[in-house]
């Protein structure tokens, strides 16, 4: 009826984000429930929020004791969530806030394709958005601080489509404090809001952006590492390789090049605003690390915003009306046929009874204890007590109480023979076995 269909477009945006927020956050805890969670990198983080909420400094023991996270990557957004974790410390605070912020991001999109296409192939955009891969890869792989990018990006670029400048730049420059390589991007978003008549504003972005990376990555991130320096700094070094080739190959970078654009069927490349996904396409693939190259874990998802806002700027290109709507649903279409984690959904509510063992198992530990954790058992534990990462712990002078280890042992952060090897040492340390069931040892030391 047409008093009530202008309120019914209206909640689109939130309803779409309600689903995708109850989709993720299913998705997240039962990952965690099921023990498919590890201490890199929820573990990491939770330490590093449960700092926060101490109202002290990010200290992370899995990474190392004493262990500042700011000197690792530079991400004081985090201290947002601290409030949160004091009504609620558990890591599964950490997931539900970042499916919280990936889906709200999806509100201002949804919204600019209803404006720009009409309310059906708005909810498709939306939608397509919402189940793309880079959103599900995060959401698949524990909790991260670019969680907080998503919703910024989103929010600002679409603002910046609609020539609200002020707003675009407010959304756009705490960027700055979720990560290190995210300045960059800020800087290239100055740079379009001055080619789209604002100079002086852009210009200012610029710099601050420019400036704030220099500081963060010059002086910041070496003098709160234990090595004085930016750990990731050698991934970038030059190798003598052609930079083109260095840059594209393997065929894994234009691959992933390949699905960055194909879910918007290609036409996200005709907007220039596709220029603020440039400097985290260029890190990532500059990077010795194969595991920046690819899909999967969190790296993507601050690109989908980027990406599918581009999509929206340029659907005029294509005609209005019908092409447009057209281009939104074969949007959605496209984005469904990429293969992605969460299609397994209807599937991920059982918890095996094996991971409710192991999870009985390490109640036997108690709250407040120091405890060396292996990978996967590390999230677990962390929320009540002090972890430490086996097996590079214990050591010497470095003797938690407690030991958790799974059996057949972890090999997600060390080979077999060393972690063989590190249990073989308990014994010499003055640890003895207090628990063993099918899944979980845990040893104390006496």
């Amino acid at each position: 009826m047409p008093a009530t269909a202008p309120r019914a477009t209206t909640r689109t945006p939130y309803l779409l984000a309600t689903a995708l927020f109850l989709a993720y956050a299913c998705w997240s805890v039962q990952r965690h429930r099921q023990l498919r969670t590890s201490g890199y990198d929820l573990g990491i983080f939770e330490q590093a929020v449960r700092g926060y909420a101490g109202l002290g400094a990010p200290v992370s023991t899995i990474k190392a004791p004493g262990f500042n996270l700011l000197g690792d990557h530079f991400h004081p957004i985090l201290a947002v969530l601290a409030p949160f974790y004091r009504l609620a410390p558990s890591p599964i605070t950490l997931l539900i806030a970042q499916a919280a912020l990936i889906a709200a991001s999806s509100i201002p999109i949804t919204r600019l394709a209803t404006r720009v296409a009409g309310r059906l192939a708005g909810m498709s955009a939306g939608l397509a958005y919402g189940l793309s891969w880079g959103l599900q890869s995060a959401i698949d792989f524990d909790f991260h601080e670019v969680a907080f990018a998503v919703p910024l990006l989103a929010f600002g670029l679409t603002a910046l489509l609609e020539r609200r400048f002020a707003a675009a730049a407010a959304w756009t420059l705490p960027l700055i404090t979720v990560k290190e390589d995210l300045p960059a991007t800020v800087a290239v978003i100055g740079l379009l809001v001055a080619l789209r008549g604002r100079r002086r504003l852009g210009a200012a972005m610029i710099l601050v952006a420019v400036g704030a990376g220099l500081l963060i990555v010059g002086v910041l991130l070496p003098a709160l590492n234990p090595g004085h320096v930016y750990a990731y700094a050698g991934s970038t070094a030059p190798d003598g390789q052609n930079p083109l080739q260095r840059l594209f190959l393997p065929a894994v970078k234009l691959r992933t090049l390949l699905e960055l654009a194909a879910p918007t069927l290609f036409l996200s490349l005709r907007s220039p605003l596709l220029l603020a996904a440039v400097p985290t396409l260029a890190w990532r693939f500059w990077s010795t690390n194969p595991s920046y190259w690819g899909t999967g874990f969190q790296y993507s998802a601050v690109l989908m915003p980027i990406v599918f806002v581009a999509f929206l700027d340029a659907l005029p290109t294509i005609g209005t009306g019908r092409p447009a709507r057209t281009a939104c649903v074969a949007a959605l279409a496209a984005t469904i046929l990429i293969p992605a984690p969460i299609r397994g959904l209807p599937d991920h509510w059982r918890v095996s009874p094996r991971a409710q063992q192991a999870k009985l198992a390490l109640a036997r530990i108690p709250d407040g204890a120091h405890v060396a954790a292996d990978n996967k058992l590390a999230p677990q534990l962390t929320a009540r007590r002090t972890v430490y990462l086996f097996p590079a712990y214990p050591q010497p002078d470095v003797r938690p109480e407690w030991v958790a280890v799974t059996t057949p042992p972890d090999t997600s952060m060390a080979a077999l023979v060393t972690m063989t090897a590190a249990l073989d040492r308990l014994p010499a340390y003055g640890y003895r076995e207090a628990l063993r069931t099918n899944d979980v040892i845990i040893f104390h030391r006496q």
